[in-house]
């Protein structure tokens, strides 16, 4: 997949467009803005970011809880239609719809959020949330008394399972006897859902949790059940759960989306596929709370500065999946292709795949 994604960047080459001024910027956003999770990261690190970044240069719409799937095609068309000339699409269950939108109306931009799919005015961006996910990882492993880790997962896509994949790995690394257990909630922002997964794992004797979701619901379940949590997206979940609170995987969409809109103003834009990381500051771990205790905080901003400096791969091997079938070879780092069509647990998580 990586090989078409890179011919057809070369194939496309810079995508060439008339603009009027200001640039008419559009979002379509899977939730609400001040969800405390992932619809508000894209939000605060797009809109409020590129506003701030282009003032009058720019014209920025933006649609909350558009639902994914064939009900979103509507949407886009209708904002191309109205003239917006670049369009951002927040959520994996757009793809399809947007690359119909994106044949139909060929003058205009396209930017696809954890997609895989290119074409001249269609381009692809997401990151690597595995390597702040490991770093968490290590937190819950170091953390837990019991041995059971809790993860509150979303939907089986290949972004969810590399991340319990890699959260999993962080946990084992510090704690080999610790193992994390999955319980499926299929949303992405369902509050009363997500606390009742949450508090289902805590019953079975979990007492650190991590989530997959765009609400602070799980870490509210662990404040009131007197265990840890880590939260997700935003870096500030810790105010629903003071006492909870340890960490969260965040994103700095800023980094993606200013310069973005930069090549679209300046005529150099390109229909690329990008993947961001720690090290440019797309991904990041929040600040860990006063809970980490001190030599945890130590090894984690460690192993961040290892992986900011390529010298750690969160998925180097030897990796072996929960069958014991050997996956990653040692000495070897998995592809971007593996990444982002991975569909298999580590050693370590109990539960299973389901779609």
């Amino acid at each position: 997949m990586k090989g078409k994604i890179l011919l057809a960047i070369l194939l496309a080459g810079i995508f060439t467009l008339s603009l009027a001024s200001p640039l008419k910027i559009a979002f379509i956003f899977v939730g609400p803005i001040n969800d405390n999770g992932w619809t508000q990261a894209h939000y605060d690190g797009g809109v409020l970011a590129i506003q701030k970044a282009f003032g009058n240069q720019v014209q920025i719409k933006y649609i909350e809880n558009v639902p994914e799937g064939s009900q979103s095609l509507s949407v886009l068309r209708a904002l191309a239609s109205q003239g917006y000339k670049l369009i951002y699409a927040t959520s994996f269950g757009y793809m399809d719809q947007v690359i119909e939108a994106a044949k139909e109306f060929p003058n205009t931009i396209f930017e696809m959020c954890s997609g895989y799919a290119t074409s001249t005015n269609l381009g692809e961006y997401f990151g690597a949330m595995e390597q702040a996910r490991y770093l968490s990882g290590l937190i819950a492993g170091a953390m837990t008394k019991t041995n059971k880790i809790g993860y509150v997962a979303a939907y089986p896509t290949p972004e969810v399972v590399r991340g319990i994949d890699a959260f999993t790995l962080g946990v084992r690394s510090v704690n080999p006897y610790a193992t994390v257990h999955v319980v499926w909630t299929y949303t992405w922002y369902d509050p009363p859902t997500e606390k009742e997964a949450a508090l289902s794992l805590i019953n079975a004797g979990c007492d650190v949790l991590a989530q997959h979701q765009d609400s602070p619901a799980t870490i509210q379940a662990a404040e009131e059940k007197g265990v840890y949590a880590i939260g997700y997206d935003s870096p500030n979940m810790g105010q629903f759960g003071p006492h909870a609170y340890l960490t969260a995987p965040v994103w700095n969409w800023a980094a993606f989306y200013v310069p973005n809109v930069k090549s679209v103003l300046d005529g150099t834009w390109k229909p690329t596929f990008y993947y961001g990381n720690m090290a440019d500051g797309l991904v990041e771990l929040a600040p860990m709370s006063n809970l980490v205790p001190p030599q945890v905080q130590k090894l984690v901003n460690a192993m961040e500065n290892e992986i900011k400096s390529g010298n750690f791969d969160p998925f180097e091997g030897p990796i072996y999946d929960q069958s014991g079938k050997l996956m990653i070879p040692a000495g070897q780092r998995a592809t971007l292709d593996q990444l982002l069509s991975i569909q298999w647990f580590v050693q370590g998580v109990i539960g299973s795949i389901k779609k």
